[in-house]
């Protein structure tokens, strides 16, 4: 399967506009990353993509990346450290009950683009955006094997 056809060239706009959007609303870092299969535990290898990514070396530590493995129905949110010492703790589970309702129906790009805009609300009471905010990050989908 190639992942990069999975989703169309517009539901790959919408997904990169609502990550855009999202990081208007706070200064963190969202990133999505897909691939066809995941031969490891979904969080372990979204650890390894985040660090491959180079994600860790914001300035906050304020990165978030959330991997999709498509054939093998697996899917992780991970947050940098620095997300992760200021959020409460089951912070990441209304997103994710929210993204599972949307994958269940097998509405995959809406369940993306509705998680990354309910991770830019979330993150701007802990991450406000400031003036000087750089995108220190690319918004674009990235694929793996």
């Amino acid at each position: 399967m190639d992942v990069r056809k999975f989703l169309t060239k517009e539901q790959q706009a919408s997904i990169v506009q609502a990550i855009s959007d999202a990081e208007n609303n706070s200064s963190g870092e969202i990133r999505v990353h897909l691939e066809s299969t995941c031969k490891d535990d979904a969080l372990n290898r979204a650890t390894d993509i985040f660090k491959n990514l180079k994600m860790h070396k914001t300035a906050l530590r304020n990165g978030v990346l959330i991997y999709l493995s498509i054939q093998d129905r697996k899917f992780a949110i991970l947050g940098d450290v620095g997300i992760n010492i200021k959020v409460p703790e089951g912070f990441w589970d209304q997103i994710k009950e929210l993204m599972i309702s949307h994958f269940s129906k097998g509405e995959i790009a809406t369940g993306l683009t509705d998680g990354i805009l309910l991770i830019g609300e979330k993150l701007k009471t802990f991450f406000p955006i400031s003036e000087d905010d750089i995108n220190e990050l690319s918004n674009e989908i990235s694929f793996g094997a």
